[in-house]
């Protein structure tokens, strides 16, 4: 059957669909492109969209943890931006160091502790603030000698060196007085060290790590899939093997071993005792190559010239380093870096702690204070009568 329509017919579908089809064919591959562009613009923006919302919703912000710190003029220090807040997990006090306020001039009926470190000290991926392990050695000490007023100082900031933290310590830390100062340090020192060896042999351009790009300081979506691509990057190059760094893993630190001598022997100047933690990490000998390789990635992501192999060896030569200065400047050795078990439940990635990681963290940290004799001796003073 056929219908019959009038000659001056139009179809209400596709209005203009004639007109349409007169365009020049680079008319219609310009529409195409601009139709085209548009879609993905929108899909990228939704995809923004979606990933500031799962920000807000895990970390009640949808800044990153960038927007926290400045440059600070005179020292050149990266250092936190006082009175700022990341969501409700993270706060920066009025002196500019993570965690609650304290009192300056310090109180004579205060013991108060110090940490020296970087980002495995600060402890951004925790889940609050009194779940960084600086906070939980402090919340430990005072329930072991209830009778003494502990405060705190958590000196860490992400991408100090040691060198920097002796820097922290004579600019900011040491003015505030502690009694105490524990020093954790390790891995940045080790991936400069072995950066700028993998520069001299020709397998990096650049001793320094790519900054993000602009796009990315913007967009949590670009961020993401960029530190995405990094990560594979590094997992490639450890699955092929190639342009390895030619290193023996028993000589490196020696830069470390003098650093970290100097930050303790300036500590010494400022507190009573001084500490220093053997640095854990995820990375085990035992794990399978699967978790090695999984353990070591965000480790990998800066030095992706190394294997899952050599870095358990170096991270091993630096907690040698820290024993042999422990032993030679007289500071207290905290050990059992193992005791923190190797498993994704309490690292976020190669070397930062969950909350569990924390918790562990802080356990053996706050035994070795408390079984310390020096340390004792600081406690049992008019300060604590639970010693006595």
């Amino acid at each position: 059957m056929s219908l019959n329509l009038p000659s001056n017919y139009r179809s209400s579908v596709h209005p203009g669909a004639e007109s349409l089809g007169q365009l020049s064919t680079p008319a219609k591959w310009t529409i195409m492109a601009m139709f085209t562009a548009a879609m993905t613009g929108m899909l990228l923006l939704g995809a923004e969209g979606v990933m500031r919302f799962r920000a807000a919703q895990k970390y009640g912000s949808t800044e990153t943890v960038e927007d926290l710190y400045a440059s600070d003029p005179i020292t050149g220090l990266r250092i936190p931006i006082p009175g700022r807040h990341f969501g409700g997990r993270l706060t920066v006090n009025r002196l500019g160091f993570r965690g609650p306020e304290i009192t300056v001039p310090k109180p004579a009926d205060t013991v108060r502790l110090a940490f020296l470190g970087a980002s495995t000290t600060w402890c951004a991926e925790v889940s609050s603030d009194d779940k960084a392990w600086p906070a939980l050695v402090v919340e430990q000490l005072r329930l072991r000698f209830p009778s003494t007023k502990f405060d705190f100082v958590n000196g860490g900031v992400p991408g100090y060196t040691v060198a920097a933290s002796l820097k922290n310590l004579n600019s900011r830390v040491g003015q505030l007085q502690p009694d105490i100062i524990v020093i954790y340090h390790a891995t940045n020192d080790m991936s400069v060290e072995l950066r700028a060896l993998a520069k001299a042999q020709g397998i990096i351009g650049e001793t320094r790590v790519a900054e993000r790009s602009w796009l990315a300081r913007y967009s949590l979506l670009w961020d993401l899939t960029e530190k995405n691509l990094q990560l594979a990057r590094a997992r490639q190059a450890v699955e092929d093997d190639t342009r390895r760094l030619s290193v023996d893993t028993r000589q490196i630190g020696e830069k470390f071993r003098h650093e970290l001598a100097a930050l303790v022997t300036a500590s010494r100047a400022h507190g009573d005792r001084v500490a220093i933690a053997t640095f854990s990490v995820q990375l085990r000998s035992w794990q399978n190559a699967d978790q090695k390789t999984r353990a070591s990635a965000s480790a990998l992501y800066y030095m992706p010239f190394m294997t899952p192999e050599s870095l358990i060896q170096a991270y091993k030569r630096y907690n040698d380093i820290i024993r042999e200065v422990a032993t030679q400047t007289g500071a207290l050795l905290i050990e059992e870096e193992d005791a923190i078990p190797g498993d994704p439940e309490h690292f976020n990635d190669t070397v930062h702690f969950r909350d569990a990681g924390s918790e562990r963290m802080a356990h053996r940290v706050s035994q070795a204070l408390a079984a310390d004799p020096d340390v004792r001796r600081l406690l049992a003073g008019p300060k604590s009568p639970d010693l006595l």
